[in-house]
């Protein structure tokens, strides 16, 4: 597998336990037939970069992995890297099958991605099944591929205690961050800080994701940013450097404004296709489509969704 350090091409940027800031969960853009739109790549790389993201995600559960051929998905990781140059991509290599989780990840770090990111399966049963997987997959993608731990138990339907956590972080050297979308969950970020600042466990950095719902509460527990979706990422980008520079009170404004968009974009089964909505109108993709099977958006949801740009407006003129 090309993941040594001899035949992989330097990441775009490193990373590490002191990782921070704003990773932008990207969408698939897809043409309107469905075939992948890789003209949109680039626009959409350009239009996270002018964001201010601090890096990029892909093949994620909203980037619609499950939908895409295996040559698709690397097709789509190395249009990225080639087009985020100068900034970390994470590759989410989540796989039932360990072997497709191996060379996804080879693929991905030979193209120059910062790093893989992977949940464990929901069949495992016990804290020893979970830890020793985990440890499986560390050993199998070697110590010189650094990896996020995906905790999203509402999607997985798996739950990691934090002792399962810490157990995987100290055993999994190449382990150098958590992406936090436990819910509710603040008291597992609480738990795992209060471990390391006393020393009792390895850092690691903490994004949290489940589409920024808690993002300010979750900084003000010791989260390090996001690593999520959103049509407006300029936002997360405020509230997360805001909180950084100990002025919760200017990151909790900018979010208590753009809450209600928010909010509307995390409903179940149609969120998604509000996200790329939103995200085609800016111009960060060139168009809307989800891959089959997908909803389509009700007129009465598109009038939901002017309202809520335009009272946005009045606030955020990058709603305009």
């Amino acid at each position: 597998m090309p993941t040594s350090k001899e035949n992989a091409q330097a990441p775009t940027a490193e990373l590490t336990s002191r990782t921070h800031g704003v990773f932008a969960i990207a969408p698939t853009p897809f043409l309107p037939d469905g075939a992948l739109d890789e003209a949109s790549v680039s626009m959409m790389c350009d239009f996270y970069a002018e964001a201010g993201v601090d890096g990029m995600t892909v093949l994620g559960i909203m980037g619609e992995a499950n939908k895409l051929l295996p040559e698709e998905a690397l097709t789509l990781v190395r249009g990225v890297i080639a087009r985020f140059s100068g900034r970390p991509v994470v590759v989410g290599v989540s796989s039932p099958n360990l072997r497709a989780l191996e060379r996804l990840a080879g693929e991905a770090m030979a193209a120059g991605a910062a790093g893989v990111m992977f949940t464990p399966p929901s069949t495992l049963r016990t804290d020893d099944q979970i830890v020793g997987y985990a440890r499986t997959v560390s050993e199998t993608l070697g110590p010189d591929v650094p990896f996020v731990l995906q905790d999203h138990p509402t999607a997985t339907g798996l739950v990691m205690s934090p002792i399962v956590i810490r157990r995987i972080v100290e055993e999994c050297p190449s382990c150098v961050m958590l992406k936090h979308e436990d819910w509710p969950g603040l008291d597992k970020i609480t738990t795992i800080r209060a471990w390391q600042n006393a020393g009792e466990m390895r850092r690691t950095a903490i994004l949290c994701g489940n589409g920024a719902l808690f993002l300010d509460f979750e900084m003000a527990r010791g989260a390090d940013g996001a690593m999520t979706g959103y049509a407006f990422p300029e936002m997360l980008v405020d509230v997360v450097r805001n909180y950084r520079n100990g002025n919760r009170e200017a990151a909790q404004d900018i979010y208590d404004t753009h809450l209600p968009l928010l909010r509307y974009e995390q409903q179940p089964v149609v969120g998604l296709a509000v996200r790329k909505h939103v995200l085609a109108r800016r111009g960060a993709i060139a168009h809307e489509t989800l891959r089959a099977p997908a909803p389509a958006l009700s007129p009465e949801t598109l009038a939901d969704i002017d309202y809520l740009l335009a009272r946005l407006a009045r606030h955020d003129m990058r709603a305009g």
